[in-house]
Formats: structure tokens, C-alpha cells, sequence
């Protein structure tokens, strides 16, 4: 039997919900949320089976492991929208739990919301695939910086390779202005040790995820960033 395709409906749902706002529509639509959330794990649940294929600590985790809830956390936030304009999910060993949120993994996102920490020239598109380190604490970022200075060649073979540099160029995320401390200002690697986070984004539309076979597509596109994954991972867990 032909597989459903539920991201049209995934999208007027979310861009619906997203006009509205309001907890009394979403009760009343919860049946809505409650099947097309079921859809969506499921489909994550294929991906991460397809990734486990060439990254095995992924063993064990499920699409109910790594989505997140669409309900957002105002608590610190200006914005006091009660939910997400988009599903989204954290892919590591470590699923989505809050001690892996800064750790190296995949990041993806659907729906027409803006992604979370996207600069200007990504608003266009929210949609997505992040495979990285967010926002790493600050002795981890000098712990990766001091690692790519040690390892560049290693390092500049990973990132410089070309169906990397095809599908996911440049980098994402904010940067320093300067160089950090402890490095000559004219170091030649100043423009990677200027970087925040180590991550390469693709933005991808709802005509990507609106072929049934996406999870295959996206799995095949995570698979072109499982080395960097696996230098910021050794990199980190190594014995200095």
C-alpha cells in the first residue's frame, strides 16, 4: 500500500497554528496534531534506522526519543507564543535530552517556522538539515579550536571534500569578530577559530520533505557530515 504523504497537511496545520496561537484551537485540533505527530515519528523512526546503518551508536534510539515537543519554553522568552511553528528532532546517541543539545549530532527541522538561531540569509527557508556543534560551552569550543589547530590537515581533508562543500557550504552560526584569545591575530586558521559552533546547515523546502521517501534523501545528505561528527566527537571525548 502507497505510503501517505502528510507533510501538505504537516504545513497547513503548523501555518495554521502559527497565525492562531491560541490553546482553546489547538485543543480542539489535537486529533489533528496527534495523527500527523504519529506520522512524523514514524518517519523518524526510518531515518534513524537508515543512519544506524553507518553510525551503530544510533542503535536504540526512536523517533520518540529524538523529536521535540511542540509546546515552547517562554520562560525567558519576550515571545509568549505557547507553540512551534515546525517539528523537529535531535538525532545523536544521546537523543534529544538537554546534555546533548551542545553536543555533536544531527538537527532537523520541518514546518514553516524559522529555525532556531538562524541568521537573516536562512529565514527564507527554515526548513532543514544541521549536522554539528551548537553553541558548545566555552571549554569545549577552546577544546575543538586547540583540536582543529592540532589536526588541521585532518580537519581541512573532512570539510573540503567536494559533496560536502556541494550540499552544505559555509558555515552556520554566529562567529567572532576578532580571534580568540591566545591566538595571533593573523593565525592561519583565524576565520575557523573565529566560529562559535562547528555546524553546516541545508535548508531544504516542503518540496523535499513532501516526497514520501525523504527520510532516504535526508539520510543520504547526514551521511556526507558523519566525519565531521565523528572529529568534533573524538576530538571532545579524547585524553588531552
Amino acid at each position: 500500500m502507497p505510503k501517505t504523504n502528510y507533510i501538505p497537511a504537516l504545513y497547513s496545520f503548523l501555518e495554521e497554528l502559527g497565525r492562531r496561537q491560541d490553546r482553546n484551537w489547538f485543543k480542539a485540533n489535537k486529533n489533528r496534531y496527534d495523527d500527523l505527530r504519529a506520522q512524523w515519528l514514524a518517519d523518524l523512526d526510518t531515518l534513524i534506522l537508515l543512519c544506524s546503518q553507518w553510525w551503530p551508536e544510533l542503535k536504540g534510539q526512536t523517533g520518540a526519543s529524538s523529536a521535540f515537543r511542540i509546546y515552547r519554553d517562554t520562560r525567558f522568552s519576550q515571545d509568549k507564543s505557547p507553540y512551534k511553528t515546525y517539528f523537529s528532532a535531535s538525532i545523536s546517541p544521546r537523543g534529544r535530552g538537554s546534555e546533548s543539545v551542545h553536543l555533536p549530532g544531527f538537527y532537523i527541522q520541518v514546518g514553516p517556522g524559522r529555525i532556531g538561531g538562524a541568521t537573516d540569509s536562512y529565514e527564507a527557508e527554515s526548513s532543514g538539515l544541521y549536522g554539528g556543534m551548537w553553541c558548545p560551552e566555552a571549554p569545549l569550543l577552546r577544546k575543538l579550536r586547540k583540536a582543529i589547530v592540532d589536526n588541521i590537515e585532518e580537519f581541512e581533508e573532512i570539510i573540503n571534500e567536494p559533496a560536502l562543500q556541494a550540499n552544505f557550504p559555509g558555515w552556520y552560526g554566529d562567529r567572532l569578530k576578532t580571534i580568540p584569545k591566545g591566538y595571533d591575530r593573523n593565525h592561519p586558521q583565524a576565520e575557523l577559530l573565529r566560529l562559535k559552533e562547528y555546524g553546516k546547515y541545508m535548508p531544504l523546502g516542503r518540496s523535499f520533505f513532501s516526497d514520501p521517501r525523504w527520510p532516504e534523501a535526508a539520510a543520504d545528505k547526514l551521511h556526507i557530515l558523519y566525519p565531521l561528527l565523528r572529529f568534533l566527537e573524538y576530538s571532545l571525548t579524547e585524553e588531552p
